[in-house]
Formats: C-alpha cells, sequence, structure tokens
C-alpha cells in the first residue's frame, strides 16, 4: 500500500491557497496557544485569567479550522512527495501527519472536556459552549495531565516537523518546503 493510497494523502497539482492560509494561520495560533499555556501555568496573578480568557476561544476558533483544513486536505488532496524519498520518510511524514492533525483535534477537545469537568464555562464571542464532560474534580484532574502532555508531545511534534520542512527547504531543495509557501 503505498501513501497515495490514503485520503489524507491524495495527489494533487499544488496545495490550495485555502490550504497555504489555513497552515500559516494555525500555525502561528498553536505556537501562541503552546506560549500562553506556558505563561498560564506558570503565573497566579492577574495574567493567569487573562490569559485564560485567550486560550479558551482560540482553542476553540483552531479546533474549528482544523476541521476546515482537514476537509480542504480530503477534498483537495495535497501533492506528492518527491518520487526520489525513502519510504522510511514517506511513512515518517505520514506518521507526524496523522500525529499533528490528531494533536490539533485533541488538544482543544481534551481542553474543552477539561474545563466542564472543572465546571468552568467555555465562552466564545459572548456565547456560552455547552459541557462536554460532567463536572467531576478526578476527571478534571486526569484531562489537566492529558492536556498538559500531550501539549509537550505537541510542541516536540511541531519542531519536528519545523525540522523536516527546513530539511527539505535546505538540504534536499526538492520543492516540499516551496509547495506549502509558494504553492509550487
Amino acid at each position: 500500500m503505498s501513501l497515495s493510497d490514503y485520503p489524507i494523502h491524495r495527489p494533487a497539482a499544488r496545495f490550495s491557497l485555502l490550504s497555504r492560509l489555513l497552515h500559516w494561520l494555525m500555525a502561528i495560533g498553536i505556537i501562541a496557544m503552546l506560549f500562553i499555556g506556558v505563561g498560564m501555568v506558570a503565573s497566579v496573578s492577574e495574567r493567569h485569567q487573562w490569559l485564560l480568557q485567550i486560550h479558551k476561544p482560540l482553542g476553540v476558533a483552531l479546533l474549528a479550522l482544523v476541521c476546515i483544513r482537514l476537509g480542504a486536505r480530503l477534498y483537495k488532496g495535497v501533492p506528492a512527495l518527491p518520487a526520489d524519498m525513502p519510504a522510511w520518510q514517506r511513512h515518517a511524514a505520514l506518521a507526524s501527519h496523522v500525529l499533528l492533525y490528531g494533536l490539533m483535534f485533541a488538544m482543544p477537545l481534551i481542553g474543552w472536556a477539561m474545563v466542564s469537568a472543572g465546571g468552568y464555562p467555555v465562552m466564545v464571542g459572548g456565547w456560552q459552549l455547552p459541557p462536554i464532560a460532567p463536572a467531576d474534580a478526578a476527571l478534571f484532574a486526569w484531562l489537566r495531565g492529558a492536556h498538559r502532555y500531550l501539549a509537550f508531545l505537541l510542541f516536540a511534534t511541531v519542531l519536528l516537523h519545523l525540522a523536516a520542512a527546513l530539511f527539505h527547504g535546505w538540504i534536499r531543495r526538492d520543492g516540499v518546503l516551496q509547495s506549502m509557501t509558494r504553492g509550487r
């Protein structure tokens, strides 16, 4: 079975403008969320509450964006990887993308469930979202730990993704990085 057999890797001539915009918008949002999250857990001052008020709606926005992004990816496809790329790198690319998408869905959902289990509201633009988990202190504690450790995994995966992009752009010079920066 090859990568083109997976719907997440359906070949396309190039990344669509929508896919590229969503990629870079989400990259900025995810990096911001990681720094905001670190700032939240490192502070007990009034800054904590301010960061929390940014973190929650940004998480909901990123969840909506990843839904759109996955839909665009499945509908439009993605450019094929270079033909001379070793099989292990093709499989690593597939695994890293599956992990990234899984984490981009899991992080906001776990955060929302954690806040729900803590009995706190999730407000977005003046609207209160419904709780998606029952109020339960033990569940809150478990979800908080899961959210924290998955954030570390997300950070490591983003760094690996960045390293692979730079490898393709600066060392292999095979067009993979340019396909997301210029659409070629």
